[in-house]
């Protein structure tokens, strides 16, 4: 089985010496990153399920073209008139009934100066005593609508990567700023993991609920915390029989659909095993146990 999707976890983030809580920083960009908008989508669902609160931005002036990332002029509650720009937001929360603070980063990739831009986050993550990093990205890839969409987990650190039983990426080629800040994440000396989930490319618009539930079902992996997504489930079902609808209405959709499928369940075939059942048993326990008085 390829650890790098089915990963295995558990309790394993602890806090530094002398310290009893543990500070996690989750970051997700919109645009060459974020196929069908899963991965921001998934930082948003974070963001009002922790109830976290801005702490710091970046500034955008010096990192974006803005006749490509243009700002919006919006209207305020009092009938006015506010232009909002593409700042990068940092946001912090604890997460209730453990020791674990998450900072949540959510911007737009940008145009300029990445080594520097990757610098500032860094240096709001130092300021506020974060320990690891979890980088979260979505790409377009030939994988069914219809099957659980793959979340690849991976991990250039080799103590955590040992620990959580993932490997290192050995992709090559092109990168979006989430690949910069994971190297930069790593040289600053942060155990940084990386979750990309595959968006099937054929229903590339957002939103993707189905590959945002697959992203928060790692995340809660990761943090060993339950998360209520039961409301996001039923926006996964929604979403699939919608494409299931457009499928049926499309006899070249539905026979290239019909090719991905046998070729995800000849490849899954010899994964019958019980991992993928104890991994999802586990979650449901700890969701009871969330949910009891």
């Amino acid at each position: 089985m390829n650890q790098g999707e089915s990963g295995k976890t558990g309790p394993l983030l602890q806090p530094a010496p002398g310290e009893d809580r543990v500070t996690v920083m989750l970051a997700a960009f919109e645009g060459w990153n974020d196929a069908g908008e899963a991965a921001s989508d998934a930082l948003k669902y974070l963001h009002r399920l922790w109830d976290a609160k801005r702490v710091a931005v970046i500034e955008p002036d010096e990192y974006y073209d803005f006749q490509f990332t243009r700002p919006e002029v919006r209207l305020t509650s009092t009938g006015g008139r506010k232009i909002k720009w593409p700042v990068t937001k940092i946001a912090k929360a604890a997460i209730p009934g453990t020791n674990i603070d998450v900072v949540l980063v959510h911007g737009i990739e940008p145009s300029y100066r990445w080594r520097a831009y990757t610098a500032e986050i860094l240096a709001k993550a130092a300021a506020l005593n974060v320990s690891h990093v979890v980088l979260v990205g979505s790409l377009l890839a030939d994988v069914p609508h219809s099957r659980p969409l793959p979340v690849t987990a991976t991990c250039d650190d080799e103590e955590l990567a040992a620990s959580l039983d993932l490997e290192a990426s050995q992709y090559e080629g092109p990168i979006g700023i989430v690949g910069v800040l994971n190297e930069v994440a790593l040289l600053a000396g942060l155990p940084t993991i990386s979750l990309w989930a595959a968006v099937p490319h054929y229903v590339a618009q957002a939103p993707s609920p189905k590959a945002e539930l697959a992203l928060l079902n790692r995340i809660e992996d990761y943090l060993h915390v339950p998360l209520s997504t039961d409301e996001m489930a039923d926006d996964a079902e929604a979403w699939e029989r919608g494409v299931n609808d457009l499928a049926a209405g499309d006899p070249e959709i539905a026979a290239y659909v019909k090719q991905l499928e046998e070729a995800k369940d000849t490849a899954e075939l010899p994964e019958a095993t019980g991992e993928s059942i104890a991994t999802e048993f586990e979650r449901y326990l700890r969701r009871r146990g969330h949910e009891q008085p």
